[in-house]
């Protein structure tokens, strides 16, 4: 019965018990029919208003301008639709709102507000969106993920932050060994809920929300409603206000799709070829060795690189990011940790070097670029024996692409993506490298075990006769 006083308190009642609404991210109908919408006019502070305006954030996106008033309003939510359509700032300005229309006084361990996400990446590019925004609102913002050291993180929640952005099991591990609670969030926000479902996150994930206060406010963000999804929906959000913008299944205006019909020996200098074009391009391999040798053989073919995949720890996952979206290195070759929850602005082309096994990645990969309306080109290699499954994936995918046989040095893949390639001379090392290590391979049996084993026997002796011949020696002396 408390609760419910405090739900009703918090939630108008001039609101309609039911919302829904829908709309296509990129219709040019409805960008300019939100031309004239400023963010104030949805209902944002003027002082927020005027912090999005110095990071240049002046025109809302349709799913902002559809979700706003509900989240203002402190209405729980339930937003559907691809990563690309401008959601961060969807569900982070009604966090910023909230928090700065109540100026709770900081407390150690307990902050007032909950990001969750299902990848490191993720988190660290919602908070960097998060980060200029509560500076201007004299705000505390922390990341709580693995991969780094606990100490850094125990020691800001205990100087008090206001948001945490943070995946589950770190997170997890910092409430049992009682560094924080969350017993004081007015507001939980759970991103990409059904990547969170496909990574077996769901329970801890039930385990957190159970800790949030039962009247709070919670956003839920989802390209889809299934592997559990919905049970999440029905348990944890209290008449949400429902919005379908721009669904996974939806085609992108801005996005062309084409398959590459190549040869097993054609396909690595197509791809040279490709990623040697103007602007940034993301290249997805099924395997983390696939990403690194892919990677290695694009810097030795002079094509600046980097690599992407769980094998890399935090801080080299960090820096390749950072050498990608800066522009040191054009080309990231990832694994599908980066076909969700990467955004890297402007990435011309998507390239399926090896096409993935399932739709869903197929269009959550596609999504990293031609976003937010811009223009981007997804091209997916196929080789002979592939054939029959990118039909198939396709098909699923909902898309018709352009099918056409390339080789190597084809006058049509400057067509496909124009301008002038260019190349970098390969590094020594890139050149040398496979060689050192076969060599490195080779000689280390000669150091131990059986290879020294038989060294020894060459003398005419059992295996570990001659150590234990001196053994009796340095004996003898002593004695």
């Amino acid at each position: 019965m408390f609760g419910e006083k405090l739900m009703a308190a918090r939630r108008p009642r001039t609101m309609p018990s039911s919302t829904t609404s829908s709309a296509q991210v990129g219709d040019p109908d409805l960008v300019g029919s939100l031309a004239d919408t400023t963010f104030t006019d949805l209902g944002v502070p003027d002082r927020l208003a005027a912090a999005l305006a110095t990071v240049g954030i002046t025109t809302p996106f349709p799913i902002q301008a559809a979700t706003l008033p509900d989240s203002l309003a402190g209405r729980d939510l339930l937003g559907r639709g691809r990563t690309g359509s401008g959601k961060t700032y969807a569900f982070l300005l009604p966090v910023l709102a909230r928090l700065v229309a109540d100026r709770t006084s900081r407390k150690p361990g307990r902050p007032r507000a909950l990001i969750l996400a299902p990848t490191r990446e993720l988190a660290s590019q919602i908070d960097a969106t998060l980060a200029p925004l509560a500076r201007a609102l004299s705000l505390r913002t922390l990341t709580v993920f693995g991969g780094v050291g606990y100490q850094p993180q125990i020691s800001r929640l205990r100087a008090g932050v206001d948001i945490v952005v943070a995946c589950p099991g770190r997170l997890t591990d910092h409430i049992c060994s009682g560094h924080v609670r969350l017993d004081a969030v007015e507001i939980t926000v759970l991103d990409e809920a059904d990547h969170m479902a496909d990574l077996g996150f769901l329970p801890a994930v039930r385990r957190l929300l159970d800790q949030t206060p039962r009247d709070g406010q919670r956003l839920l963000f989802s390209a889809t409603l299934d592997a559990g999804v919905n049970g999440l929906v029905q348990r944890y959000l209290t008449d949400p206000a429902t919005h379908h913008v721009d669904s996974a299944q939806s085609p992108v205006q801005t996005m062309t799709h084409h398959v590459l019909h190549v040869r097993h020996d054609g396909r690595l200098p197509v791809l040279v070829d490709l990623a040697a074009a103007p602007g940034r391009t993301l290249v997805f391999t099924r395997t983390k060795r696939g990403a690194k040798t892919l990677a290695r053989q694009l810097v030795a073919s002079g094509v600046p690189a980097v690599e992407l995949h769980g094998d890399l720890s935090q801080s080299a996952r960090t820096k390749n990011l950072r050498a990608f979206s800066q522009g040191s290195a054009n080309t990231l070759v990832a694994t599908d940790i980066a076909a969700r929850g990467l955004h890297v602005d402007d990435i011309a082309q998507v390239i399926h070097a090896d096409p993935p096994a399932g739709h869903k990645a197929y269009l959550h990969r596609s999504g990293r670029t031609a976003r937010a309306g811009a223009d981007g080109t997804v091209i997916t290699l196929m080789t002979d024996d592939q054939v029959a499954d990118v039909r198939a994936l396709t098909r699923r995918a909902g898309i018709t692409p352009r099918t056409s046989k390339m080789r190597p040095g084809d006058a049509s893949l400057a067509e496909l993506v124009p301008g002038e390639r260019s190349f970098v001379a390969p590094p020594a090392e890139s050149v040398h490298a496979p060689k050192k290590s076969r060599h490195r391979r080779a000689k280390a049996p000669t150091r131990t075990g059986p290879a020294r084993a038989r060294a020894g026997s060459s003398t005419g002796r059992a295996p570990g006769a001659a150590a234990f011949s001196a053994g009796r020696r340095r004996a003898a002396r002593r004695k």
